[in-house]
C-alpha cells in the first residue's frame, strides 16, 4: 500500500483503519428490494420505510452488542442498491458497513448492459461503473465500494454471467479491491467462476468464493482453497429443504479446521433487515436466519465440535483484515 499512514477501508460512514474492523460478517445485506417496485409502490415493498429503518438500527445494534463489528453489505445493481438508506442506518449504529458494487444476475444482463457490448479493446462499460463506484463514489453519495460482487448459479455460465464475470474481473485488476461472489455450491460453480478469473490474470487469493457452506463436499471446498480462494460459509441459518441443517455445516468446517484450513474460511448468514425478494412470514419459515445466529449458535457449535477460539479468531478477524484492504494494481 503506498503512503506511510494506518491501512484504511472504506465505509459507508468514511475510512477506517484495518485495525478497527474487529470481528466482520463477510456477506450479510442491510435491505433488498425490486428497484421499480420500491420506487412506485413504496407502500407494498417498504410498508413504513421509517419503521423499517429504525428496525435496521435495533438489530444491528444488537448485532454490536453481540461482539460484531463489522459487516459487509454485498447488494449490488439488480439488488437495488439503497445507499442513502443503509447511509441513514450507519450513522446511527457502531457496527461499520462496508458495501459492495458488482451487478447481480444468474442468467441474462439488464437492457442497459446488454445494449453496450464492448468493442475488442474496449472497456466494457459494467468496468467503468464498477471502477467509478470503488474509486469515486456511488451515485452522488459519497460513499465508496469497498469490494466487488458477481454471481453464478444453476444456469451455468451463461453469456451474461460470464460478461459479469471478466468485467468484475477486469475492475479488480484495476482497483485491487477484493472479490466476493454468489455461486450454486450444488453444481460445484465456484470452479467456474475460478477458471474465469485465472483466465483474466486474477490472484485468486483476492477471491471469496461465496456460499460454499452449502456443501458438505470436502473434496470441492479443499479443491477452491488449495487453488488460493478463500471460501464463504455465509447462510447460516438458511435451512432449507435440500441444504445442509447448522450441525452439518458445523461438521464441515470443523473438518476443515482440523485438517489446517481455518485461514481460508470465512462465515456469515447472507441476511438482511428487510427484503421484498422473501415472503412477508420468512422469519416464521426461517427463524435462525438472522444476524445473531452466528454468535448465539454457530460459534458454539464450532466450539463443541473442537474449533479452537484461535481457528475462530481466524475466521471472523484475521482473514477479514487480510482480504479487505485494497492491493496494488496488476
Amino acid at each position: 500500500m503506498p503512503g506511510d499512514g494506518p491501512v484504511l477501508v472504506p465505509t459507508v460512514t468514511g475510512p477506517v483503519p484495518l485495525s478497527e474492523l474487529g470481528r466482520v460478517l463477510m456477506h450479510e445485506h442491510v435491505f433488498v428490494h425490486t428497484a421499480e417496485i420500491a420506487r412506485d409502490y413504496p407502500d407494498l415493498t417498504w410498508t413504513d420505510r421509517d419503521a423499517v429503518r429504525e428496525a435496521a438500527v435495533e438489530r444491528l445494534t444488537e448485532l454490536s452488542g453481540l461482539g460484531i463489528d463489522t459487516m459487509l453489505d454485498l447488494t449490488v445493481l439488480g439488488c437495488d442498491r439503497s445507499i442513502p438508506d443503509i447511509a441513514w442506518v450507519a450513522e446511527r449504529v457502531a457496527v461499520r458497513i462496508v458495501v459492495a458494487t458488482g451487478l447481480y444476475t444468474l442468467d441474462d444482463l439488464p437492457r442497459f448492459v446488454a445494449a453496450r457490448p464492448p468493442e475488442p479493446g474496449q472497456r466494457d462499460v459494467l468496468t467503468e461503473m464498477f471502477v467509478r463506484d470503488i474509486t469515486v463514489g456511488i451515485g452522488d453519495t459519497g460513499v465508496r465500494a469497498g469490494v466487488l460482487k458477481c454471481c453464478i448459479d444453476k444456469p451455468g455460465l451463461t453469456p451474461g454471467v460470464e460478461r459479469v464475470l471478466r468485467a468484475t474481473a477486469h475492475a479488480h485488476r484495476e482497483t485491487g479491491v477484493l472479490i466476493s461472489t454468489h455461486t450454486d455450491a450444488s453444481s460445484r460453480s465456484g470452479l467456474v467462476q475460478q477458471q474465469v478469473f485465472t483466465e483474466e490474470g486474477v490472484d485468486l487469493a483476492r477471491v471469496v468464493i461465496g456460499h460454499s457452506g452449502d456443501s458438505t463436499d470436502l473434496d470441492y471446498l479443499m479443491r477452491l482453497m488449495d487453488a488460493g480462494s478463500t471460501i464463504g460459509c455465509d447462510r447460516f441459518g438458511l435451512y432449507r429443504a435440500g441444504m445442509p441443517t447448522l450441525g452439518e455445516r458445523l461438521d464441515a468446517i470443523a473438518s476443515l479446521c482440523a485438517r489446517g484450513y481455518a485461514d481460508r474460511i470465512v462465515l456469515s448468514h447472507d441476511a438482511h433487515c428487510h427484503s421484498d425478494w422473501v415472503p412477508p412470514d420468512i422469519r416464521e419459515v426461517l427463524p435462525d436466519w438472522n444476524y445473531a445466529h452466528i454468535p448465539a449458535a454457530v460459534l458454539p457449535g464450532l466450539q463443541e465440535r473442537g474449533v479452537t477460539d484461535t481457528q475462530i479468531d481466524q475466521m471472523l478477524r484475521l482473514t477479514p483484515r487480510r482480504l479487505l484492504p485494497a492491493s496494488d494494481a496488476y
